[in-house]
């Protein structure tokens, strides 16, 4: 047995900045050597202990507060001294210490381990098994000593009925209740300052509890005095900080979990990550007969003998998702991050783990917890070959060697190298290294070597981290180098984007709930990240995409479509970063997606081709009004978000958008118009008679947009006297019937959901008159009573299905009849500029993107086109339901000036495009100024501009002319048929 003194050599030259504070402690160490009689051994190790004092403030400070300790450690074997350490630890197991006192004691022993473990390492007299070691053989005392103390306290409160302190064999000193020791922690792989990962599970029915007391409240107490009583920092520091995350689930289990509960996780839930934490798990403390059946229970869960390809695949994953090259910097020792950081300790450690999962399910020699094992074991078994082992082996070493280094400068939990040269100088003279120099070239070349083999190990997988770093979403606490990628990508809170996709690895939504979920969702998540970003509105992608996502029941099927057509992903991804209307849809109706899959998503409109699949899913139905309503639905959704999509892809222009649309609404009508008089027939009997549905508004001119609603009208005509045949009802009152049936078979909401917003205020009489009007009360109310506004309103009256088609062509003739009466010119035009002036007055503009109520808007144009329409009908000029086409025939009948053609024409054109992506994208009156740039450059290219400020200008530019256009059309023209009238 040697002393340590005898045994230590100087581990680096002495730091001149550290000169002072070196002679200062040597000045209190030479004055206590002095007076108790160890100056010899002290001058025996001065020379060891010269670069130490001088380099690390912290262990200055240990031995300027504990000379004494410094002596007896110097004096005796560091191996005796050890044993000693740990006995006097677990000998405070059994003693009846109060709180205060136990820490005090605690912390004493842990400053006295440091310092012993620091000396040992910096003097070259043990290596790193001896180092880590030391330091958890003191970790495992330190927690036994915790938790009797802590049952003690259970005790004197009555909540407990074993005898305290008193460690009944394996059942420790409260049985039912164990700590699984995990990461390094298990593997007694601890580092200098660590802190210390254990999870506590427990059995309830084991547990001694005193009558009435609840076993998760008492253990969750239990758990917090265990933490407690090891991480408080009092005057005397803290044994060990304490992390119980990679228990089960943590953000919503208690700090201990019961064993039932936990199985059940692991077996339904758990990843593979946390298999990789359960190879390095042990029972620490507590009842070790119940933990040991713990771990016995979960070996299937961590080595599993037959594994499919997406299983490897994930499992690969969690070392994929490091970035191999790094992005911004080269591999550099200022900063350097020698656990987490490229060419760090964990690119092994993750090597190993991954490497074991795949194969020691069917290799049990494969199994070892330690890492230097694990690796001896895979080239053993020929699984590497011996030179990367070996290479690989030192390398941890040297990793590790500069982690202990940079922890026991100040004492302070880091990985990293200080970016400062004064700082990094200290650790350069702990590591050995003559200049600072000298030890920034050997920390590169160890970097560039571990990280370039880890990059040769795995070259050929699938890269699952991003062009901007790395993606690693595995454990239970942000990895700083994933939170550095996300902000580079343009996400403005990357802790909160890192614990959203740790949460749906952790199989809390449906569509990671099963195994193949999140083996899917581990491939997609960077996928996923980076469509995000490219959007350029990574934020609300992510967050748009998170509400959709969280809104599947599975997600299996969703997210290999996506990995299979990533090129759809991104353009999805895109879609609801600049669309949260359609977004919403998608979180709303996820089924939706399903169209995707078919081939002719992306091809243009053929005729009659969204007719035609109606008629193909209402065949498929089953027979009967309720099923048509739910097959119109099915078609609707799939439709509607077809030509959401294609909008937004720029797929198909606006001018394309309206008709599509149009053609999905008449589908609708005529699909369900059958079903709804087959139904009151089915209830009244059938009617002798006709009867036809006319479009008017939006979809009558063919300019629907996405949430357009319906205006409808219903004529009939029957035979005088006629009547239903079962019940007897009259035709008014059938055909009454029949269109609220229509009505509700079009808004009423289903299980699949709803259809239309139905308005029927333009018939005859408006509210006040039959909801279905017979084809005489027609052409006397229009020919009679109505006003021009309601004659405006008929010029985009449309007939989208009748019972025959001669009674449609009936219709078609009435309408343009009544169109074609002559008028006063001079009233007309009044007439149109004071209900335009009404509108503006009642219902104004709500902003500059109001593209249908600001002057020289949707409804200006709109007005001009049917006012010049019904003002020259009678002498034949042309009628046509749809605005463009109205001013364009207007035009080229010499009715209307070009100046006011052009303007008109180019002002509708360019709203009518705009209206089109913002009614798909954004919600009603939305403001798209304060959308994305992206979209809004989006909205620039549709309307033909340079960028979202030119948009701005030609929109206002526009409006101005089209708004004067209006005015001398219809308000001036009035005054002048006013004045004309009066001479």
């Amino acid at each position: 047995m040697t002393p340590l003194a005898a045994s230590m050599r100087p581990c680096g030259p002495v730091l001149a900045a550290g000169q002072a504070a070196r002679e200062r402690t040597f000045e209190t160490l030479d004055k206590a050597a002095a007076a108790n009689g160890w100056a010899d051994v002290l001058n025996q190790a001065r020379a060891a202990l010269d670069p130490v004092l001088a380099a690390s403030p912290y262990l200055g400070g240990l031995v300027r507060r504990r000379p004494a300790q410094l002596a007896a450690i110097l004096e005796a074997d560091p191996g005796a001294t050890l044993a000693g350490l740990l006995a006097r630890t677990a000998a405070l197991e059994f003693e009846p210490l109060d709180l205060p006192t136990l820490k005090a004691r605690l912390r004493e022993l842990k400053a006295e381990t440091h310092l012993l473990t620091a000396l040992a390492d910096l003097g070259g007299v043990w290596d790193l098994d001896q180092v880590t070691g030391a330091l958890t053989r003191f970790a495992d005392a330190s927690v036994k000593v915790a938790m009797a103390a802590a049952v003690r306290g259970e005790i004197e409160r009555g909540r407990l009925l074993s005898p305290a302190g008193e460690d009944d064999g394996e059942k420790g000193p409260l049985p039912g209740l164990f700590c699984i020791a995990m990461g390094k922690y298990g593997a007694f792989e601890l580092n200098y300052s660590s802190d210390i990962d254990f999870s506590l599970f427990y059995e309830p029915d084991a547990l001694p509890l005193a009558d009435g007391v609840e076993h998760q409240g008492f253990t969750t107490r239990f758990a917090q005095t265990l933490a407690d009583i090891l991480q408080e920092r009092t005057s005397d520091g803290y044994v060990f900080r304490v992390d119980l995350r990679l228990r089960p689930d943590p953000s919503t289990t208690p700090p201990a979990v019961p064993v039932e509960a936990a199985l059940d996780y692991y077996q339904t839930v758990g990843q593979n990550w946390e298999r990789a934490a359960f190879i390095k798990a042990r029972v620490c403390a507590g009842d070790s007969g119940e933990g040991l059946a713990f771990l016995d229970a979960l070996q299937p869960f961590i080595w599993r003998r037959n594994l499919d390809f997406a299983a490897i695949a994930d499992i690969h994953s969690i070392k994929r998702q490091i970035h191999i090259h790094k992005v911004d910097e080269r591999l550099s020792a200022k900063g350097a991050d020698v656990k987490l950081g490229h060419g760090g300790i964990r690119e092994i450690e993750f090597f190993v783990q991954t490497q074991q999962l795949i194969l020691g399910g069917r290799d049990s020699s494969l199994r070892s917890s330690r890492t230097t094992g694990a690796l001896a074991a895979l080239a053993k078994a020929g699984r590497i070959s011996p030179d990367t082992a070996a290479e690989l082996t030192a390398h941890y070493a040297d990793l590790r060697a500069l982690e202990h280094r940079a922890q026991m400068v100040a004492d302070e939990q880091t990985h990293k190298l200080p970016e400062t040269d004064s700082e990094r100088a200290r650790i350069a003279a702990l590591a050995g290294d003559k200049t600072l120099a000298a030890f920034d070239a050997r920390v590169e070349r160890l970097l560039r070597a571990v990280n370039s083999r880890y990059g040769e190990l795995f070259s050929e997988d699938e890269d699952l981290s991003s062009a901007f770093g790395s993606l690693v979403f595995t454990g239970v606490e942000d990895d700083p180098e994933t939170l550095k990628t996300l902000k580079r990508m343009g996400f403005s809170d990357p802790p909160r984007i890192s614990a959203t996709i740790r949460a749906w690895h952790h199989g809390r939504i449906g569509a990671t709930r099963t195994e193949q979920g999140r083996e899917l969702f581990t491939r997609l998540a960077p996928r996923l990240l980076e469509a995000a970003q490219a959007t350029g509105a990574p934020d609300e992608a992510f967050r748009r995409f998170a509400d959709f996502f969280v809104s599947l029941t599975m997600g299996v099927q969703v997210q290999s479509l996506f990995l299979a057509q990533p090129k759809l992903f991104e353009l999805i991804v895109r879609v609801m970063a600049f669309a949260p209307r359609l977004a919403a849809f998608l979180a709303r109706s996820p089924a939706a997606l399903d169209s995707l899959m078919d081939t002719g998503f992306f091809a243009p409109f053929a005729d009659g081709e969204i007719e035609a699949a109606l008629a193909a899913g209402l065949a498929r139905a089953e027979p009967g009004y309720e099923a048509a309503m739910d097959a119109a639905r099915l078609l609707h959704r799939e439709q509607a978000f077809r030509i959401g999509v294609q909008v937004m892809s720029g797929a198909v222009s606006a001018a394309e958008a309206g008709p599509a649309f149009a053609d999905l609404a008449d589908a609708c009508i005529r699909g369900l118009a059958s079903p709804s008089m087959a139904e009151v027939e089915r209830l009244a009997g059938a009617m002798p008679g006709e009867v036809a549905v006319i479009a008017l508004g939006k979809c009558g001119s063919r300019e629907m947009t996405a949430g357009s609603d319906l205006d409808l009208m219903t004529v009939y005509r029957a035979e005088a006297g006629a009547a239903s045949a079962i019940k007897g009802l009259t035709a008014d009152t059938f055909y009454a019937r029949f269109t609220q049936r229509l009505i509700a078979a079009l808004s009423a909401p289903t299980a699949e959901g709803g259809l239309y917003e139905v308005d029927m205020r333009l018939r005859p009489s408006g509210n006040a008159g039959p909801v279905a009007v017979s084809q005489a009360a027609f052409e006397r109310y229009y020919a009679q009573e109505a006003e021009t506004w309601e004659f405006l309103a008929l010029t985009r009256a449309r007939v989208v299905w009748a019972s025959t088609e001669a009674f449609g062509e009936y219709a078609r003739a009435d309408i343009e009849a009544a169109l074609r009466q002559p008028r006063d010119p001079a009233a007309t035009a009044k007439a149109v500029g004071e209900m335009r002036a009404l509108m503006a007055k009642e219902l104004p503009p709500t902003g500059f993107w109001d593209l249908k109520r600001s002057p020289g808007g949707l409804i200006d144009i709109e007005f001009a086109a049917q006012h010049l329409q019904i003002l020259h009908a009678a002498s034949g000029g042309p009628l046509r339901p749809n605005t463009g086409e109205a001013l364009a025939a207007i035009y080229a009948s010499g009715l209307m000036p070009p100046e006011a053609a052009s303007v008109l024409h180019d002002a509708w054109r360019l709203q009518q495009d705009l209206s089109q992506l913002l009614k798909v994208a954004l919600a009603e009156d939305a403001d798209p100024s304060g959308e994305p740039n992206a979209f809004k450059a989006l909205l620039a290219k549709a309307g033909g501009c340079a960028d979202f400020e030119a948009l701005r200008a030609r929109l206002r530019s526009l409006r101005t002319g089209a708004h004067k256009a209006f005015e001398s059309l219809v308000t001036e023209s009035s005054a002048a048929a006013s004045a004309r009238a009066t001479d």
